[in-house]
């Protein structure tokens, strides 16, 4: 079936048209802290760790666009230049000293480049700095339970919410954290490997049986924000959400006396086992 050249410029402005939508779409999403439909970058960043990361993948993805455009070009002016019918009599040289230091000495600036700034974030990522709030997440088949223990000492299960949206996100528990804080988190699992993330933050560590890592994050904004765990844990591997509520200092204040006697039962017998345990 033939198309008009009306019908061909109509149909190339709708796919530009949907496009663009598509791209403020996937922004709006991503500024909720949660997967966005069709999304093709990273979602919006909520702390210094996120941005530091984002601005990273900006700088790399330029840098590897214009290798590759350099790249194309050799092959375009090779294609071009040195055919058999535009040079007919091939050249015969054997090698180019500068060419030759050019291609060593270039890419390995490149990778300099890129090295400084990546072991810098590496860095920033696991140096933990001064806490204002500890948290401890213990990944089990399959949910996430959570300990304050800077708080009261309360402790609760996070469990998939059928019922709650996002689909496959929400859940019955949340985390709560406050805002501009440094959250230190202490992550284990309590059966296989699991792997806390939340994209937002910046964090992603795995939660090993007998192993306590540690990652850090200070959300800049109040919302909701949304991970998952990221490390094949078994059958319900995709149902284990994670959920966390970035509040003001005030409405955390109130959360933690709401929480302590909502989860009180569960703390004490959980601490008091522990200490049973440690004796």
């Amino acid at each position: 079936m033939k198309m008009s050249k009306g019908q061909v410029g109509r149909r190339m402005l709708g796919l530009a048209v949907a496009g663009v939508a598509l791209a403020a779409g996937g922004t709006a999403f991503a500024e909720l802290g949660q997967p966005a439909p069709w999304e093709y970058k990273l979602q919006g960043a909520a702390s210094p760790v996120m941005e530091n990361i984002t601005w990273f993948h900006n700088f790399l993805f330029v840098l590897i666009t214009l290798i590759t455009l350099f790249v194309l070009a050799l092959l375009i002016i090779v294609v071009v230049k040195f055919n058999a019918k535009a040079n007919p009599v091939p050249s015969r040289t054997t090698h180019n000293t500068l060419v030759e230091v050019a291609w060593t000495l270039i890419p390995v600036l490149i990778l300099v480049g890129i090295a400084v700034p990546s072991f810098r974030l590496l860095f920033e990522e696991l140096d933990v700095p001064k806490a204002d709030l500890t948290i401890k997440a213990t990944g089990k088949q399959w949910y996430w339970s959570y300990a304050y223990p800077d708080n009261g000492k309360f402790e609760f299960d996070s469990l998939l919410a059928q019922d709650k949206q996002p689909r496959l996100l929400g859940v019955d528990n949340e985390v709560v954290v406050p805002v501009n804080k440094v959250i230190r988190v202490q992550v284990t699992g309590a059966d296989v490997i699991h792997s806390f993330a939340v994209p937002a933050f910046g964090i992603k560590i795995d939660a090993i049986p007998g192993r306590l890592n540690e990652t850090w994050f200070k959300a800049t904004t109040t919302g909701m924000f949304y991970g998952q765990c990221s490390e094949l844990c078994g059958k319900d591997h995709a149902f284990m959400p994670i959920a966390v509520r970035v509040v003001s200092d005030q409405d955390f204040a109130a959360w933690v006396e709401e929480a302590k006697k909502k989860f009180a039962s569960a703390a004490t017998s959980t601490f008091a086992s522990a200490a049973g345990a440690a004796q």
